[in-house]
């Protein structure tokens, strides 16, 4: 493995092979626990197992031996995604197994089942069967969430039924091992959307976000470029019941983001994590062994305004080295090199938009040394917009991705840097960006440009970020 080249330095990444999805997301014993799609054998899907890593502060996590592997007649063909939950010192894993009955056809027959396995020490999981069979005419049926409800235990499961289209199912339990269907949780009228997956429920302060990934969303302007989507619905939750009180919005807008679960800090704080990659998408470093990595876990709030927002957790500073302040610069029609490598990095970005007149301008980052290769964060003043354009980026994808120019007088960017990856949190984490990039070249510059006019940056904070190893 070139490990020099795109493997993360603060990000987790399988040591060899394929990752995907996040699971079981939990606080457990005193340490923190992050399970993952996994295809040890290879960098590329295929049979999945759960991997697994574990942390004492969410920020330097160490391998654990893989937690769960295909063995059994009902999860032959894979041990799918799922959640966690603590109950009297065990540690449940609700997971889906997967099983392929005919591939002969298109699509292929498949079953899915919900599934359960224990442990006593985090590390070591015994598999305790099927705890839920598919409902007639469901074929898709996965991605268990569970949490701990007023008076029981409750389950949310993506589903796709074979006249109704996508839907998630609501069930509870008393135990945690025997479980009663109750209801359709949600549905859609999109007739475009034809599975949901990795359903997550959020309590965050007095309001209720629910949280999948929805399939077959079709692109309208600006939103929904992805091949598949992760967003939410803000609203209210009671006795088992949602509802929405805004429509649904994408999470996040860049071009690698997916699959995102939550859970809960020791301290309460409500945690995302998501897939930082697309199905589909080109992933250059299968070249060196390995294949997927997830964000930095999020701290999800609730703003005065009403808004969701998502912020890095405080906890990553302790990474923070080698720190530089640059104030007042002042750029017109030109690119100046700021000197500042963005290998692995965190800037802090104070845009002033009242003496900010270029078209366009912004920043150049994960450059090469003569800016012939870079990735592009920029404002577009003529469409009001934010970019991150990697057009101009040797591998990986090569489009942007947008979200609207917030309203204000100022713009704040914090951006994380790493080997293979970018992620852009806005004005106080009310819009992220995060993709992946592969850049060609070890400079990993960083300049800023103005097109036809001014760009004034009022504060730039630079930080090199060590490795969590």
């Amino acid at each position: 493995m070139n490990i020099e080249r795109w493997y993360p330095h603060y990000h987790i990444a399988p040591e060899r092979g394929w990752l995907n999805d996040p699971n079981g997301l939990v606080y457990f014993n005193g340490q923190y626990h992050v399970f993952f799609q996994h295809h040890p054998d290879a960098p590329k899907w295929g049979l999945m197992h759960w991997g697994h890593v574990v942390s004492d502060d969410m920020v330097h996590w160490q391998p654990q031996p893989i937690a769960l592997t295909p063995s059994e007649p009902y999860d032959q063909d894979g041990c799918f995604s799922g959640s966690a939950l603590v109950k009297d010192d065990v540690l449940y894993l609700f997971y889906t197994g997967h099983v392929i009955v005919n591939d002969s056809v298109e699509p292929p027959i498949i079953r899915q089942v919900q599934c359960l396995a224990t442990s006593e020490d985090g590390i070591k999981f015994h598999k305790q069967g099927i705890i839920i069979e598919p409902p007639e005419g469901y074929m898709h049926f996965r991605d268990p969430k569970v949490w701990q409800d007023a008076k029981d235990y409750k389950m949310i499961l993506g589903a796709a039924h074979e006249s109704r289209g996508a839907e998630l199912l609501l069930y509870r339990s008393d135990d945690l091992h025997t479980w009663h269907f109750e209801r359709i949780f949600w549905q859609t009228d999109r007739t475009d959307v034809y599975m949901f997956e990795c359903p997550d429920l959020m309590l965050v302060d007095d309001h209720a976000v629910l949280m999948c990934s929805p399939q077959g969303m079709q692109a309208k302007g600006y939103d929904y470029r992805n091949l598949f989507q992760a967003g939410y619905w803000l609203g209210k939750y009671a006795a088992g019941v949602f509802t929405a009180t805004a429509d649904f919005q994408e999470l996040d807008h860049g071009h690698d983001y997916y699959a995102p679960q939550s859970f809960v800090a020791a301290d309460g704080r409500r945690i995302v994590i998501g897939w930082m990659d697309m199905w589909e998408a080109n992933m250059p470093s299968a070249a060196d062994g390995f294949a997927g990595v997830l964000t930095v876990p999020r701290e999800i709030a609730i703003n005065d305004a009403g808004l969701l927002t998502q912020n890095p957790i405080r906890e990553l500073s302790m990474l923070r080295s080698e720190p530089t302040t640059r104030t007042h610069i002042n750029l017109t029609n030109g690119m100046e090199n700021l000197y500042l490598s963005t290998k692995s990095a965190e800037i802090i970005c104070q845009i002033d938009l009242t003496q900010t007149t270029a078209d366009k301008a912004g920043l150049y980052l994960a450059a090469s040394g003569d800016f012939s290769e870079y990735a592009a964060l920029y404002i577009d003043q003529s469409c009001g917009r934010l970019f991150l354009d990697l057009s101009h980026m040797a591998s990986g994808s090569d489009d942007e991705r947008s979200i609207p120019l917030p309203m204000g007088d100022a713009l704040t960017l914090r951006i994380l840097m790493d080997a293979s990856s970018m992620e852009v949190f806005v004005n106080d984490g009310i819009a992220a960006l995060s993709s992946r990039i592969y850049p060609n070249n070890s400079t990993r510059a960083m300049a800023a440009f103005a097109n036809t006019g001014t760009l004034k940056i009022t504060k730039l904070e630079h930080s090199v970020l060590k490795s969590m190893r």
